[in-house]
């Protein structure tokens, strides 16, 4: 990449701070030093941080972790600033809604949810997020066989946001929802101070 100038230095580090991932090189288009300061401004002002929570099936932690993160969001008065979904890494559960234990959970502690589909993550899914955020150690591992290594540096473990960082035990194989959901709610407000501190939101 050719020499920034200083502002386009900044808004570079900015704009890396703040998506997690750098911005495309300024002579990808752009003719000027300015156009490029430019386009990093309105990217920085106009963007939403893109977060993909994952799981094994997506139908237990990765989407409690979307609805309990959204509601989150809409409560600081944050949702516009963010695109928040989820997925899985196996195919067992593609097209399956919400496991039932997972919406009584929700519904018991008034979070909103929605009916979906499970999907699987993907290559494209690894380029066009900026966290991908996983609830155990082989989340990582099975993320990895589909989109490759995780060069960027995105892949991350929800509860390494908290004071305590582990894994979040599965409820399908524990039965144990209400345990989860508090894994969760800890990590996810974890995750919103550390971008706190970073000064991104």
């Amino acid at each position: 990449m050719a020499h920034l100038s200083i502002r386009a230095n900044e808004l570079y580090n900015l704009y890396e701070n703040k998506f997690n991932m750098p911005p495309r090189g300024w002579d990808h288009g752009i003719e000027t030093m300015k156009e490029y300061e430019n386009y990093l401004e309105s990217k920085i002002k106009n963007s939403k941080i893109k977060v993909l929570f994952v799981c094994l099936g997506n139908i237990c932690r990765s989407p409690m972790a979307e609805f309990i993160f959204k509601d989150i969001l809409d409560k600081k008065g944050l949702s516009n600033k963010f695109i928040v979904k989820s997925a899985a890494t196996s195919n067992e559960e593609i097209g399956n809604d919400m496991h039932y234990g997972a919406k009584d959970k929700l519904t018991q502690k008034n979070i909103p949810f929605s009916k979906r589909k499970a999907i699987r993550i993907t290559p494209e899914d690894y380029k066009n997020y900026n966290y991908i955020i996983v609830m155990e150690e082989s989340n990582i591992r099975n993320i990895k066989r589909i989109v490759g290594e995780d060069l960027n540096n995105k892949i991350s473990k929800l509860l390494d946001y908290s004071d305590n960082p582990r894994d979040i035990a599965d409820p399908w194989y524990t039965g144990n929802f209400e345990v989860a959901y508090n894994d969760i709610v800890e990590g996810c407000n974890g995750f919103i101070k550390y971008l706190e501190n970073k000064n991104v939101i």
